[in-house]
């Protein structure tokens, strides 16, 4: 994978989706390809496997976004909230272009108000969090694996760590006692 000193070497890219009420993880994907891009609609796949629905809104970060996953996940029935990246131009980058299907057209508007900007950022408290968690707490920085099954495995395990304390903080909140 290219690194940001311009090298290449092994390495992997984790993602996670989270569910921004309870800040549990639904679904954890692996790649071994430096960007993001394309990503979201496996996720989205397979937390839909996982749940056995598909979640009514999905807050995506930009590296995530292109306008074939925005136009697969409204398919879908699912609203998009991601960031619209700026235009090179001096054209507003919420303005739609001749090229946009209707949920582009749809999307670009909705991150163009208040509402669409407020509800996206509720995904640094849970997404950003989670990644800093993994890294800064749970010691995440790299994987001493190699291959896509085993750097699958590492994440899956660090999201059942992560879901059973937050089970722990969630019961606790609500009064309920934990373990025996």
């Amino acid at each position: 994978m290219k690194m940001a000193d311009g090298g290449f070497r092994p390495a992997y890219n984790i993602q996670v989706a989270t569910d921004t009420g309870a800040q549990v993880i639904v679904g954890v994907g692996v790649t071994n390809v430096g960007s993001d891009r394309g990503e979201s609609t496996p996720m989205v796949d397979a937390v839909a496997a996982r749940a056995d629905t598909v979640p009514p809104a999905w807050l995506i970060d930009g590296g995530f976004v292109t306008r074939e996953a925005i136009d697969e996940a409204a398919d879908r029935g699912v609203t998009v909230y991601a960031p619209v990246s700026a235009s090179r131009s001096a054209r507003d980058p919420h303005t739609p272009r001749p090229d946009d299907s209707p949920a582009v057209v749809a999307w670009r508007a909705r991150m163009a108000t208040e509402v669409g900007k407020q509800l996206y950022k509720e995904r640094a408290a849970t997404a950003e969090c989670v990644n800093a968690l993994w890294k800064d707490q749970r010691g995440l920085h790299r994987v001493r694996v190699r291959g896509l099954t085993k750097v699958l495995c590492i994440a899956l395990w660090m999201a059942v760590i992560h879901n059973l304390l937050r089970w722990v903080t969630l019961a606790k909140a609500a009064g309920q006692a934990v373990g025996s």
